[in-house]
């Protein structure tokens, strides 16, 4: 039976209602329609009269089941926003957060006073996100994705091209809690949000997280802080006299992260708080003559 677009909306909205509030319910509803319909929310809105076609009707009583299984609605379009991007997710990577606009936003500042070109390393990269965004802003960057799992590179590939940045932006597979390979050279910045989910935190993660992201994104060791240990002690080879390393933390981990960081001879520039005022990222300067 078809529907009206309007129709449509309601029905999904009440269904969504089992599991959601009802402004949660109201968005996810929306979103969902609109990229059916291939619609921006305006053109919904107005044509909510109108009727769709049964494949559109049959389209979103499936996809509407995914969302009440639990399925993150970022994994069920195939796609998020971030940065003023519009980016391909898969399950293979984390869905890009406002949380981490703190640590892009802090990249930024500092990448746009580095010396011309400068290279910067998006370590544990995932669908690319900060790296890319990065990329956007800074129009001499030349930066390189890289993440140790294949799958993961393949989704950042497909953002690069997508965005249009294929002749500034590279991918490369590497293990964060290993030396660098040589063949990377030397970077004027390193950026990362590696995994930093404790191991007591991972079997109390909700059902959006713990059963559709990818743990191997997510689980950072023990106390959270394994990746944060390597590529302080590794990755700082892989830069300049002077450059920058740049970290995203978890809740409560920034004196942690920072002591770590100290301890490695980087120097605190800056520490920054996401949209929500916790504190989520940290800027540092490898200040030691041995680099």
């Amino acid at each position: 039976m078809v529907k009206t677009y309007g129709e449509l909306y309601l029905e999904t909205r009440r269904a969504l209602l089992r599991s959601e509030d009802a402004d949660t319910a109201g968005l996810l509803a929306r979103e969902l329609l609109c990229f059916v319909t291939g619609k921006t929310r305006e053109q919904v809105i107005a044509q909510r009269e109108h009727y769709a076609s049964e494949q559109t009707c049959e389209k979103m009583l499936l996809l509407t089941q995914r969302l009440l299984n639990g399925e993150p609605l970022a994994y069920v379009i195939g796609q998020w926003e971030f940065y003023g991007m519009k980016l391909t997710v898969t399950p293979d990577v984390l869905i890009p957060r406002d949380d981490t606009c703190a640590v892009t936003d802090l990249a930024i500042q500092q990448a746009l006073f580095l010396e011309t070109n400068p290279r910067i390393l998006d370590l544990c990269t995932g669908s690319g996100c900060i790296g890319l965004a990065i990329a956007s802003r800074v129009k001499d960057a030349k930066v390189t994705l890289a993440d140790i799992s294949k799958e993961a590179l393949q989704v950042a590939k497909t953002n690069v091209t997508a965005q249009k940045l294929s002749g500034r932006v590279s991918c490369v597979q590497a293990n964060a809690l290993e030396k660098p390979a040589a063949f990377l050279g030397k970077f004027d910045m390193i950026v990362s949000n590696p995994p930093y989910i404790t191991t007591d935190e991972m079997a109390g993660l909700p059902k959006s997280v713990a059963a559709f992201e990818p743990h191997l994104a997510l689980h950072g060791g023990d106390d959270g802080l394994d990746f944060y240990r390597a590529i302080a002690q590794n990755y700082t080879s892989a830069l300049k006299p002077g450059g920058y390393l740049c970290f995203e933390f978890g809740m409560g981990q920034g004196d942690a992260v920072c002591g770590l960081l100290e301890e490695n001879g980087y120097t605190i520039l800056e520490r920054s708080r996401d949209y929500n005022d916790r504190e989520r990222a940290v800027l540092a300067r490898y200040d030691r003559k041995d680099a």
